[in-house]
């Protein structure tokens, strides 16, 4: 098979080739048909006339509609002056075509692919597979793609190493619930779905890989927003022997190097990317992801900056302490002094990407030594015991060596979010959830029948009212 991507044929006047895609439209003049012929890179006019075509083909033509499947053998032909579409890629040739094979036939969609904007999202979702056929979304997953690209070439090209961490764990503390996975093999034991790779990224520090990443999957079971959902991925990172100044650094390069080479329509407002503290920014803004923009109708003002000396401790509503963001960051030294006298007043070496009022990526410095470590966990209100179940494997880590280090995550989805102008993360995201949580493409989340709760030594009680 000798295969042509329609985005080439502009340079192929006179060649014959062979087309494969879907239906995009169909024209008919009297005894001559026109289709806009689709695949992944681009849309050309096909002309079907039948007497250039051979007898089978003629038998297809009456019977041939929208997303029906094709491959297409023709000769292609300039257009005339007064026929060019300068609005096509592909606009200033057509292919007239010697044969139509239909690969599949399609039923008729149930919303039109090339104006989904007054469709209902849910309709959108349940057929998302013909959703991501339309050129919106199709621009979407390949500004993704270049997104993930350009970080994974950015972070080798200064050394990072990418490692896969488990998605099968032990329970990470981040202020979201986790999701439980029941062990079909270990009764009445639990793994959890990682909210992020916190502790294991921690444990290469130990481990002396020094420079770390992974475009990581990550798992909340918590309330949904357009810019969350329950599954997520995040560009993570993280460095040893390195200071606050050395994470915004390389975290700053990295975002404005992607945007002049991705985005270069984009203008970023400011850089450096100015910097506001927390106490600040809740004082001027009202919240800790200010909107830094001048010009809030423009689509491609881009306003970063960063929110830094967040507090350590907030109150958790029952007259103890709760972490602003985890229990890992490190505290600012000058206030350690404070944890036993005034927590409330200690900041710490933590620190916000925001980007047009998002929080585009989190990040801090790290606790590396054990006894700081557990005197954060001693004034969360974990007993000795508790915090050697939970977290012995991670202190006794600290014992061996444990270099300085700190990271960030930006969040990927929220990034092409932004870049591609979106309202919400579930149109850069190939399989999203619904607002609630529901996959309604594969009918998730769903009931388990009485075998397999057996198996996973699980019984559904009564929902009490």
């Amino acid at each position: 098979m000798n295969r042509t991507m329609i985005l080439s044929i502009s340079d192929m006047v006179g060649q014959e080739v062979e087309l494969f895609g879907w239906v995009d439209t169909r024209r008919d003049m009297g005894k001559i048909s026109f289709i806009d012929l689709r695949d992944r890179s681009a849309i050309a006019q096909v002309v079907l006339v039948p007497s250039e075509l051979d007898e089978a083909s003629q038998a297809l033509l009456k019977d041939l509609r929208a997303e029906f499947c094709l491959s297409i053998k023709g000769i292609v032909n300039a257009r005339g002056a007064k026929q060019v579409n300068p609005n096509m890629p592909t606009g200033s040739v057509e292919v007239l075509a010697k044969s139509v094979t239909v690969l599949n036939e399609a039923k008729t969609p149930p919303f039109a692919l090339d104006n989904t904007a007054g469709i209902n999202e849910e309709v959108r979702l349940k057929y998302r597979y013909l959703d991501l056929r339309s050129q919106r979304m199709l621009k979407n997953l390949i500004l993704r793609d270049k997104v993930t690209s350009f970080f994974r070439d950015f972070l080798h090209n200064e050394g990072f190493i990418e490692v896969e961490t488990p998605c099968l764990t032990k329970g990470t503390p981040e202020g979201s619930r986790e999701f439980l996975v029941p062990s079909r093999l270990h009764e009445g034991q639990f793994y959890v779905l990682p909210q992020s790779p916190q502790q294991f990224k921690q444990l290469l520090m130990v481990s002396g890989v020094e420079k770390y990443f992974q475009i990581a999957r990550c798992f909340r079971d918590e309330d949904q927003r357009g810019d969350r959902q329950p599954e997520f991925t995040q560009l993570d990172l993280e460095m040893s022997f390195v200071n606050q100044e050395d994470v915004l650094d390389i975290s700053e390069r990295m975002m404005i190097e992607m945007i002049k080479k991705i985005a270069p329509e984009k203008t970023i407002t400011q850089t450096p990317f100015p910097r506001i503290t927390y106490a600040e920014s809740m004082a001027k803004y009202g919240n800790d992801k200010p909107d830094m923009r001048v010009n809030k109708e423009d689509p491609n003002e881009l306003a970063f900056c960063w929110v830094v000396d967040f507090p350590m401790f907030e109150e958790d509503g029952q007259g103890g302490l709760q972490t602003a963001h985890h229990p890992f960051c490190m505290p600012h030294p000058e206030d350690i002094a404070l944890l036993d006298s005034e927590p409330l007043k200690v900041r710490a070496n933590s620190y916000d990407m925001v980007l047009n009022g998002y929080e585009l990526s989190s990040g801090s410095i790290r606790i590396h030594q054990r006894e700081l470590q557990n005197k954060i966990f001693e004034l969360l209100g974990l007993s000795a015991e508790q915090i050697e179940l939970r977290f012995g494997h991670i202190l006794e880590a600290f014992e061996y060596g444990c270099p300085p280090h700190g990271g960030m995550a930006p969040g990927i989805d929220r990034v092409v979010m932004i870049l591609a102008n979106e309202p919400n993360i579930r149109e850069v995201i190939a399989f999203p959830k619904t607002g609630d949580a529901r996959d309604l493409l594969m009918g998730a989340p769903s009931a388990i029948e009485e075998k397999r709760l057996t198996e996973a030594h699980i019984e559904i009680l009564p929902t009490k009212k």
